[in-house]
């Protein structure tokens, strides 16, 4: 289907046409009529499969053509993280380019001339806010901000939310929120928790899902069974190779970002690292510099597995086997979006192969295992049930 079938205004249409866009993608198809009817809608859908643009449009439509108050906020946008707050923003920019729709993005870590920015666009009203919950609520405290008029309520990478432990301040946020008002929510996954949310934010909601928890299949996937002392000098090896041109390496604990983006940087790699401890400006410096391929090598935490829009990443590396599943899944999906190929190797060190066991559970399939080169030495079987019984045992 083409943007152009699904009636949304002129103005729109220019901005879609501007940012090279032209067909809907199957997310986009199945939410955006529903959304542009006015209703309620509870979508599970993956990373990279356009739900940004999905909800955007219909809700800039429906701002462009219903009566609004232009001294009120309008609608609201809460995400997990504020690099998923500007690059919502950035979206909102492209595609309302050709419109009078005004926005700001609203999160943490900036300095205190930004507070006084956002401040005074929630005191004398802006068409959409974008925020990160933290931040609303340090506004909310306040006083000022201008909801009593708000139309629209986004929810987007929810189970995210719920994960980072904002449960209480969503809560919070919809208590200052009119009664009567459209509500959306997008989530990659819909465990129990979020049923719960979804039952006290939403009204008869269309319950929509693109695609079940699973991996692109056009992602190469390859575990390697190593000792942990043998993790950082066969990494470097595969950097090593140029095979690749956009990496992002996963770390579970930023120490391990840190400790890892030095060795590679001693090893002459170009390469950056994202973690929470940086200040905003140098996160963002870091992911322009990346995208412009003045590095090559970006060693990250979650913070970038989930809804940050890199394109062209040809490998993934889990430099740590992530927690779960589902993490797992967000972090290969960084590569091949867009329909293109991409490569996931992940290191399995001994003690992490029972929960690399679990992930291969949910798959409803065993990753392929990879050869390590002779150089480094013997590594171990992989044996997830009897490494987990001796674990068992010593804890006994």
């Amino acid at each position: 289907m083409k943007f152009i079938d699904l009636g949304l205004d002129q103005r729109i249409l220019d901005g879609i046409d501007a940012m090279g866009y032209e067909t809907a993608t199957p997310v986009q198809q199945q939410v955006m009529v529903p959304i542009l009817e006015g209703k309620d809608i509870i979508a599970a859908a993956q990373t990279g499969t356009g739900k940004t643009a999905a909800f955007l449009l219909p809700l800039l439509h429906r701002l462009l053509t219903s009566e609004h108050t232009a001294g009120d906020i309008n609608a609201l946008i809460i995400v997990p993280t504020r690099e998923l707050a500007i690059q919502i923003a950035e979206s909102i920019e492209g595609l309302s380019y050709f419109t009078d729709v005004s926005s700001i993005a609203v999160y943490g870590g900036g300095n205190g001339s930004s507070f006084v920015t956002e401040k005074k666009a929630l005191t004398s009203g802006v068409d959409i806010v974008v925020c990160t919950p933290g931040r609303m609520i340090a506004h909310l405290n306040m006083g000022y901000v201008k909801l009593k008029g708000l139309k629209y309520l986004v929810l987007d990478e929810a189970d995210r939310m719920l994960d980072m432990g904002f449960n209480d301040d969503i809560a919070k946020i919809i208590t200052y929120l009119p009664v009567q008002r459209q509500n959306l929510l997008f989530s990659a996954t819909m465990p129990a928790k979020m049923r719960v949310l979804a039952k006290k934010i939403l009204q008869h909601p269309i319950e929509i899902n693109i695609a079940i928890s699973k991996p692109p299949e056009q992602i190469i996937q390859k575990a390697f069974m190593v000792y942990e002392a043998q993790k950082v000098p066969v990494i470097i090896d595969m950097l090593s190779s140029n095979r690749y041109t956009k990496v992002i390496v996963f770390c579970s604990k930023k120490a391990n970002v840190k400790q890892l983006a030095s060795k590679l940087l001693h090893a002459k790699l170009a390469v950056a690292e994202i973690h929470s401890d940086l200040d905003q400006k140098s996160r963002e410096q870091f992911l322009q510099d990346f995208r412009n391929q003045k590095t090559n090598i970006l060693v990250a935490t979650d913070i970038l597995s989930r809804g940050i829009d890199i394109d062209d990443i040809d490998l993934v590396i889990n430099f740590d086997v992530p927690n779960d599943g589902e993490d797992y899944i967000h972090r290969i999906g960084r590569t091949a979006r867009a329909a293109t190929s991409g490569t996931a190797f992940t290191l399995v060190g001994e003690k992490e192969q029972s929960k690399f066991a679990e992930i291969e559970e949910l798959l409803g399939a065993p990753v392929i295992k990879g050869i390590v080169p002779d150089m480094f030495g013997p590594t171990p079987t992989y044996a997830p049930r009897a490494n987990n019984a001796r674990k068992f045992t010593r804890k006994r």
